[in-house]
Formats: structure tokens, sequence, C-alpha cells
């Protein structure tokens, strides 16, 4: 056998895979870049030989593309205790992870990117795309809802991007690649996700004023941040040894878990997951994006299946003849009105209306919204592509009134009534059995309806708008992303 090889060339750029390791005891196997050229026995026994042989399990796989440089310190060594005494934890995240770790590490290999990356879920959800934290951020990678749309990732009533396993990580690598662009530095680039990129640079040239340093380990963060990759060094350090920490990592096969399929239909999740012949919680586990109990074709036309189901939720689907797919469709309010309402309206019970949509209590469904409702048996037409990528609820604050009696002053009428508390002419008659016209005679008990919140001015200037500022809340949030 004649062996090959070509010109020993460094290492790459900061963040290209890096192909092939050597032992502190040996020397790293030269990975040939130039003309191809006989090995000499003597170079054959001075030199390890590349194996050309694919990893057989995806754990194997992720350590051979190890590229980022590590970080040593006291963090690391407490979070790794942290990890190696939690055994349980640490199963769950790793056996959850095995849905989603082959396609992240195709992606970031697609793209030349540190395998470590494909540790960052476990920091930020566990591994769990249906994670929200306090502050809004949702998904596998955490992503807040202004940086989403940003990256493309829709949210709204059908669906929700961040959640989405493809969607969200071509959106976290665009980001990651996007924030080591800017700082060329991987841990800072991490230290941006974490805490954001407009944080690190201020810290950067705050430093640089000073005189000081500007790696990971020199800027003064918060101690989220500054725990950030200290998390995921301990992690990446479990994954490259775990029987150093008395941790068994689940087998994860180096192949793909999952495949895409079109669908061309609404169709119900639950129905979908039958027609594959997954359970709820696995169909729910691939796609959870969707939440809603159908799934929308023009705003969703490909669902995830198990490798090993795909064709046969296809020929069930194309063999499926007992009625429709879906038997939810899309509402658009024609005005504002309460949930009774529009319950009535549609014929569904206002507890099923709340339920479906979200729907808090004592809130007003606004003109333009879009409503799941019930499909009837005679509509055949799909929710329509603008309605599935723009809908949405907006609600308003429903205003709870009493009733109570105002005395008339000289020359009052029904006009000047309403005029003074805010009223319409017409509810005033309404509520006196007198018409819009009509006039009323000094100290005469006029019945009104006001907000139960709001109270009559002794001055006769109206009622104070208590309910209007109420109903304004504004949260403030700490998350960076």
């Amino acid at each position: 056998m004649t062996l090959l090889a070509g010109c020993a060339t460094p290492t790459g750029m900061p963040g290209d895979p890096v192909l092939t390791t050597g032992s502190a005891s040996s020397p790293a196997p030269l990975i040939p870049s130039g003309p191809l050229q006989a090995i000499t026995p003597g170079k054959v026994g001075s030199r390890q030989i590349a194996s050309t042989e694919p990893p057989r399990e995806l754990w194997d796989r992720i350590r051979r593309g190890f590229a980022m440089p590590d970080l040593q310190n006291e963090l690391v060594t407490e979070r790794e205790q942290w990890y190696a005494s939690r055994p349980d934890y640490m199963q769950r995240m790793t056996e959850r992870s095995s849905k989603y770790l082959f396609h992240i590490v195709e992606e970031l290999e697609r793209r030349q990117m540190p395998t470590e990356l494909a540790l960052l879920p476990f920091i930020e959800s566990a591994f769990n795309p249906q994670a929200v934290s306090s502050a809004k951020a949702a998904g596998m990678w955490q992503f807040m809802p202004a940086t989403g749309k940003f990256f493309a990732l829709k949210q709204n009533m059908f669906r929700d991007d961040r959640r989405d396993v493809l969607a969200s990580t071509r959106a976290a690598l665009d980001y990651l690649q996007k924030l080591y662009g800017m700082f060329g530095d991987w841990h800072l680039a991490l230290a941006a996700y974490n805490w954001g990129e407009g944080n690190v640079s201020r810290a950067i040239a705050k430093n640089q004023k000073a005189g000081l340093g500007t790696g990971y380990n020199d800027l003064d963060m918060p101690a989220e941040t500054r725990l950030y990759v200290p998390k995921l060094q301990a992690v990446k350090n479990i994954v490259a040894n775990p029987q150093a920490f008395g941790t068994e990592l689940p087998l994860i096969e180096n192949h793909p878990y999952f495949q895409q399929v079109l669908i061309t239909r609404d169709i119900d999740v639950a129905l979908a997951a039958k027609l594959a012949d997954v359970t709820i919680e696995d169909f729910k586990a691939l796609n959870p994006s969707i939440h809603r109990p159908v799934i929308i074709a023009a705003g969703t036309p490909q669902i995830l299946l198990p490798w090993d189901t795909a064709k046969i939720f296809q020929r069930n689907f194309d063999a499926y003849s007992q009625g429709q797919y879906a038997s939810w469709t899309a509402w658009t309010m024609p005005s504002t009105m309460s949930v009774a309402q529009a319950a009535r309206k549609i014929g569904m019970s206002e507890a099923d209306l709340r339920g479906v949509n979200n729907i808090p209590p004592r809130m007003l469904i606004k003109v333009g919204s879009t409503l799941l409702v019930p499909r009837s048996a005679k509509e055949e037409n799909d929710v329509t592509s603008h309605v599935a990528d723009t809908a949405q609820v907006s609600l308003a604050p429903e205003i709870v009134t009493r009733r109570t009696t105002v005395k008339a002053r000289k020359g009052e009428s029904v006009a000047t009534i309403a005029k003074r508390y805010h009223l319409s002419a017409s509810s005033v008659a309404e509520w006196n059995n007198v018409s819009a016209s009509s006039a009323f005679k000094l100290g005469h008990q006029v019945v009104v309806f006001l907000p139960v919140k709001s109270r009559i001015s002794t001055s006769g200037h109206g009622a104070v708008k208590s309910v209007r500022r109420n109903s304004k809340h504004i949260v403030k949030s700490k998350k960076r992303r």
C-alpha cells in the first residue's frame, strides 16, 4: 500500500474545526494540504496517520470538532462539580438533547464553527425547546422576541419560531457568527450572546480607556455573564472525558434523528401525530413552535418526524378518508367585542374560546384580531398564507361599570350629562327612558353607568380616567437578547 502525504500546515483560522488531535506523548498527525507525496517507511514510524473512519457515535464527533480555547479557572471547577454531583439532571438533559444534537452538529460543521457550540443549549435551556425565561426569552437558544424578529423568527398566534428546531438553530448560529465577526474571540462572542453586543463593546471600550486587558476574564460583567462561559467549559470538559467525572453519556448515534415532511393541508396536531404513529409528546418535542391544536399549512408547510416514521405518515395521510384533516380554522374579528359576544357569534362556549386562544378574564378582543375557532364541516378552504403569517390577538381592558345617579343642574340635558361624564347621549337616554334630545329639571336624579375605578369630580369636570391609567403596564427586564 502506498501512503500519500502533503505539506504540513498550521491549524486554520479561529473557529475552524480541529480535524485531528495528538496526545501529550505523541505528535499530532500532519494534515496534508499541498501536492501528495509518497511517505517513506521512516516517516510512517515517526507520525500518526489521521483516521478516515467516521465517528460511530455523536459525542465522539463533537469531541473531534472542539476548536475553542479552553478556559481554566475556579468557576469552571465549581461548575464541573455542580454538574457532576447531579447525575439525574445530566441524564435528563443529555437524553433530551438526543433529538436535536445531530442537526446542530451538522450545521456547525457546514459553517466551520466550533462544535462546542452544540452544547450551548445545555446552558441556555437544558435543551428544552419549550423553555421560557422570566424575561420572555424562549426556546432552546433563548431568543428574546425582538431579537427573534431581527433574525426572521416569526411569532404569531399559530407558531413561535423561537421554539422551532430548524429555524432557531439557524438564527442562533447566524447570531453567533455575527458576534464572532465583531469581536474575533469566541469567549467574547458568547458573552455578547448572553449580555448583549452593546454591553460587551462598552465594557471593552472602558477597559481600553483605562489601559486594562480586553479579554473575557478582564471585563467587568454581571455575575450571569461571568459564569456563562465557565458553564459551557464545564459541560465541554464532561463531554470530553465523562469517566473522569463519574458521568455516563447516553448513546446518540451519528445519524439523523428526524426528517422534514411536507404538509399540504391544515391538519390537527392530534391527527398528524396519529397518522405518523407517534405520541403527542414526541410530536410536540420535534415541532415545539406549533402552539395551537392545528397546524396551518400556509404558515408551517413542513413538520419534523422521527426518521423511521416519515413514510408511515405520508402513506396514512394520503389514505385518510374519515373527514377533514383540520377541525379548527381562523376567524378575523369584524369589530371589537367581548369574549362572551364573540363566543355567541361563533357558537362556542366562552370558556372554550378563552382557553384555545389564551384570552385572560376582563379583556375585550379588538377589531382585526384573529381567533382560532371550530371549522364547520362545509368549510373547504384552508387558512390563507396572509392570515397564517400575520395573525395576532389584540386585547383591551374590559371596563367594568356600576349604576349610579347624579343630580341634574339647571338647564341640564341628556347631551350635557353625556358630555360631562364622557358617555354617549344615546346610552344616557336609554338608561333614563327618555329621548336623546330630552332636558332634565333641576335636581333630577339621572341614572348613569360609570367605570368602577372612576370617581365623580366634585368640580363637575367629569370622571377621573383611572381605568385607562391602570391598564398601562410597563414590564422592565434585564434580559439581554
